[in-house]
């Protein structure tokens, strides 16, 4: 749930163990009549696999065109941060913050893009968007290349 309050910023925030209990906090966006687009690239996503307990790496990509809202980095952080212990499929895990974004900060568009690292010997790619696309607002590809093995 969203806090208008900001608890986390300019303190010390514990790592919370799990996205459930991860707070994502928003502040007002201050050019709400603008619309431009924000991303946050995560190059080193961590969680767990469900069946193994083993380790899975993504580069996730999270672009949004915010409408009052804008989410809060550090809350951010732990938040995603908080998925380290968290067991979760690829798919389950790239809706759930793509959705809990939404929910936090109703944008006018979001989309994200998991970009998991081989399981089982083949990467799984998860890709989630929702809202309309402000007309005629520059949307840069996310910039992470297929995966190509050693090659």
């Amino acid at each position: 749930m969203a806090k208008d309050k900001l608890t986390q910023l300019g303190q010390a925030a514990k790592q919370p163990a799990s996205p459930d209990e991860a707070v994502l906090e928003r502040v007002g966006n201050p050019h709400s009549d603008t619309d431009y687009l924000v991303r946050f690239a995560v190059p080193e996503f961590t969680t767990l696999c469900p069946v193994t307990g083993q380790p899975d790496f993504a580069h996730v990509v999270i672009d949004y065109a915010p409408g009052k809202w804008l989410v809060e980095s550090k809350s951010l952080k732990l938040f995603l941060g908080s998925f380290r212990n968290h067991a979760g499929f690829h798919e389950d895990c790239t809706l759930s913050i793509g959705k809990r974004l939404v929910e936090v900060i109703a944008p006018k568009w979001l989309r994200i893009g998991g970009y998991w690292y081989p399981r089982g010997g083949m990467p799984i790619d998860v890709f989630w968007q929702v809202g309309k696309l402000p007309g005629g607002l520059w949307v840069p590809e996310q910039g992470v290349a297929p995966y190509r093995g050693r090659g």
